[in-house]
């Protein structure tokens, strides 16, 4: 059965838990929003996170209470996005000390290795808030990040927490993560339009995660999702990339290592 996750009177986007719907799991893995990420987003852990999603009947439906689909009230069968988050562990548990410096990947690690040990969540990590094009820019993700908040409120969760992935960071590839993050305009509110909707709905920058997600290839898999040649050794930078792309001929390997933003925010009482 799904369920609607409590929004504030007059919003007019919402979300509707996977779980028992496999019809809004089709739609938001199909390539008109999955296929809204640059074609090279090929992360090993993530793709942990998305079979669990996938395989329902192997007894990983956990994953599907946290995963939304983002609809309109009054077309609830009709997927224009996705927020995608996990429950983990946070407050007591040793080694947790601070948020990882591995972020999406490392958070949702210790998600997996939660649900196996048994441990009890008291935090929600958003990992994805994804909109069609035609929902953007008209404050749809304020709306959607506000719902996943009440979510978490809904679920018992005392925390959630988001390694933010800065939209704009793509236009400056070559500027340091510690810098883009907390560059400011004048009214004070980040540069980046990302970071801004986070810390706008009250979020506070906590660090950067240096090692958020990191994206393996070969030359091969690394000029297809490119289309970039990829033949000579050093940085490359590739459209749509948070930080160049390190290449080695020589090794016929390349890897991106993004870093993300860690922003906390107040779950409602």
């Amino acid at each position: 059965m799904s369920e609607r996750c409590r929004t504030p009177a007059g919003d007019t986007l919402a979300l509707v838990a996977l779980r028992g719907r496999g019809d809004l799991l089709d739609q938001i893995l199909a390539p008109a929003i999955h296929g809204l990420w640059p074609d090279f987003m090929h992360d090993p852990v993530a793709k942990i996170y998305f079979e669990r999603l996938r395989f329902e009947e192997l007894g990983f439906e956990d994953c599907r209470d946290t995963a939304f689909a983002v609809v309109e009230p009054e077309r609830p069968d009709i997927a224009v996005g996705r927020a995608l988050a996990v429950p983990f562990a946070w407050v007591g548990v040793p080694g947790r000390e601070a948020l990882p410096d591995t972020g999406w990947d490392g958070v949702l690690r210790w998600a997996v290795e939660d649900r196996a040990l048994g441990r009890t969540p008291d935090t929600l990590s958003a990992l994805e808030i994804t909109l069609l094009p035609a929902y953007r820019g008209a404050g749809g993700s304020a709306v959607v990040l506000d719902a996943m908040r009440r979510c978490a409120a809904d679920r018992g969760l005392r925390h959630m927490v988001a390694p933010v992935r800065p939209t704009g960071k793509a236009a400056e590839p070559l500027t340091p993560m510690q810098d883009y993050a907390y560059r400011v305009r004048e009214d004070g509110l980040p540069v980046d339009p990302w970071l801004r909707v986070h810390i706008r709905a009250g979020g506070r920058i906590e660090k950067v995660a240096p090692l958020s997600q990191t994206i393996p290839g070969t030359l091969a898999q690394w000029r297809d999702w490119t289309g970039l040649p990829f033949d000579v050794t050093g940085p490359v930078l590739a459209p749509g990339a948070l930080a160049p792309v390190h290449c080695s001929v020589e090794h016929d390997h390349a890897v991106l290592v993004e870093a993300n933003i860690w922003v906390q925010h107040v779950v409602p009482a």
